[in-house]
């Protein structure tokens, strides 16, 4: 029997085929060990190892069950009266600490509060301006800024800052 040679393309053929082969294996056997020692570790364990800072030595502050913040990222607001006056107002009013969604929502419609607040006081007529009311005008603000709102409550006002400049 008459054996003959192998070219050399076919044989680096075979050999990129088996490393290649070889290397499919030992991922699917480093998949399955892995599959088996996540399904086998305790539910509460921490990670193996860590890669970059050590993220234990930093805790984040986290808002305790009913804390209560007060908003005030409306800022002094400087209102145009019907009288020529200029009405400047600060309105905050306080909300969960808990609640980072809702947070976030008022923090995102700053503008439309400022718009809301501004165009009921700016409507008001000049004799209502002299005789103010703040409980009347604490309720409809109140109100139009919770038609505002989707994810919480606004359930108080506070009302600093008011002074009314000729």
């Amino acid at each position: 029997m008459k054996i003959f040679p192998v070219p050399s393309k076919l044989k680096l053929s075979q050999i990129i085929y088996t490393v290649l082969l070889s290397t499919a294996g030992a991922l699917l056997a480093l998949l399955a060990l892995g599959t088996i020692y996540a399904v086998v570790r305790p539910a509460g364990a921490g990670p193996l190892f860590r890669l970059g800072k050590d993220t234990a030595a930093v805790v984040l502050p986290q808002a305790q069950t009913g804390e209560t913040r007060v908003f005030s990222g409306l800022g002094r607001l400087r209102i145009p009266l019907i009288n020529s006056s200029t009405l400047i107002l600060s309105i905050a009013f306080p909300y969960s600490a808990d609640d980072a969604a809702f947070a976030e929502e008022l923090a995102a419609k700053i503008g439309d509060f400022r718009a809301i607040a501004t165009g009921y006081f700016s409507a008001l007529p000049a004799e209502n301006i002299i005789q103010f009311d703040e409980d009347t005008a604490k309720q409809e603000l109140l109100r139009r800024l919770n038609e505002n709102l989707r994810l919480g409550r606004i359930s108080e006002l506070y009302f600093s800052d008011f002074m009314i400049i000729d």
